[in-house]
């Protein structure tokens, strides 16, 4: 049984073009799910201010020329094929507008979704991210990449699988907990 009160989540915003994204971040909070109640919210519909019964956040986007998307790369990405018509706002978007709050004790961590033939190629939403986090004062706990074969995915089981993980490590490290029965 965890030893966090059920009054404390996780939030997991996430932007999302072919839904490779969406599938990683359902991934992560089944892992958190584990340890702490968790949930998926698409970035178009995240509060501006993180609420305050949540005790960590994070953050994923695909990574779309070497970092976060921008509205000309989401277009883009639309006429390729996206499932999802292109939103004005895009993790970078939100990041930018949200106002910081709880700086000392919200955690945040950080993923993307990146095509797995480029591994070794620099830029990463996830980084980017991150970085960005940090400079509102946030403490970061980790930052993730996930690949997809090529633009459109699919997404590899074995990498949902690993998200799965990761979202547990997460929530164990957070939490300091067992799972929740």
């Amino acid at each position: 049984m965890s030893n966090v009160s059920e009054s404390v989540r996780a939030l997991i915003v996430y932007e999302s073009m072919f839904g490779n994204t969406e599938r990683i971040a359902r991934a992560v909070r089944d892992g958190l799910r584990q340890y702490l109640p968790a949930d998926t919210v698409p970035v178009n519909q995240a509060p501006d201010v993180v609420p305050d019964d949540v005790r960590l956040l994070v953050v994923g986007g695909p990574t779309h020329a070497f970092s976060m998307s921008r509205l000309s790369t989401r277009q883009e990405a639309w006429k390729q094929g996206g499932l999802v018509t292109p939103v004005e706002v895009g993790i970078r978007d939100w990041l930018a507008a949200l106002k910081p709050t709880r700086v000392e004790t919200l955690r945040v961590a950080t993923f993307d979704t990146r095509i797995a033939k480029v591994r070794r190629l620099p830029g990463s939403a996830a980084r980017s991210a991150a970085k960005l986090l940090r400079r509102m004062g946030y403490r970061m706990l980790t930052s993730e990449s996930f690949f997809v074969n090529g633009t459109t995915g699919p997404i590899r089981d074995v990498e949902l699988e690993r998200a799965g993980r990761w979202g547990a490590e997460l929530g164990r490290s957070l939490t300091g907990a067992a799972k929740v029965a």
